[in-house]
């Protein structure tokens, strides 16, 4: 299996439990990566919630095949700005800023600035922070929305937003959005995505 590939289904795992994941690494092997099809997708994710079902398809449209499929989760490698891509059966219920469904989460790397952890943890309870990774990641219903809920938080991280301004500007954007008005928040990510993001911290002394 690739390197990718483990990577996405590590993710699964904390998702899925470990008999899942385990089922999903064996399909991955099988398959390789970017090689599922259609009907295999199609099969897996019938009795799936329509958000998931509809985040696949335009993940398909736009990017193409996923890399692997379980009866959890459909997952993406590399494909345009982003390390990798989950789709998730499970829905899990956001009311920021109106209410809707997150089932799509979307990675790159990102180290952000530690004292910056709980703003941006205030900002968004969609958008996490993985230290150790050097990762960053949103979840929402759709692409725009990830595009929008990373490039506050990248604000927020330099200090050129507050949380409340954020929040705002997030609102504000989305409404431009619905209402086909210019939203160049939610169209790309606004900012480089460095490289070299990881943190493996420290060993305690004596250990």
């Amino acid at each position: 299996m690739t390197t990718q590939n483990f990577s996405l289904l590590l993710a699964a795992l904390l998702f899925s439990g470990i008999a899942e994941a385990q089922q999903g690494a064996d399909t991955a092997t099988r398959q390789g990566q970017g090689k599922t099809n259609a009907a295999q997708v199609a099969k897996a994710t019938s009795a799936w919630p329509k958000a998931s079902r509809d985040a696949i398809k335009f993940m398909t449209d736009k990017y193409g095949a996923p890399s692997a499929v379980t009866s959890d989760a459909v997952m993406w490698g590399k494909t345009g700005p982003w390390k990798r891509t989950l789709v998730f059966r499970v829905e899990v219920a956001h009311q920021f800023p109106k209410v809707h469904m997150d089932v799509m989460q979307q990675w790159i790397d990102y180290k952000a600035p530690l004292d910056k952890y709980d703003e941006l943890a205030a900002y968004d309870g969609s958008v996490v922070l993985e230290r150790t990774a050097g990762e960053m990641s949103a979840r929402c219903d759709r692409e725009a929305a990830n595009f929008l809920a990373l490039n506050l938080a990248d604000e927020v991280a330099r200090g050129k937003r507050t949380v409340d301004d954020a929040r705002m500007k997030y609102g504000e954007q989305i409404k431009a959005m619905m209402g086909m008005k210019p939203a160049p928040y939610t169209e790309k990510l606004m900012f480089n995505v460095a490289g070299n993001t990881q943190d493996a911290d420290r060993s305690l002394p004596g250990m």
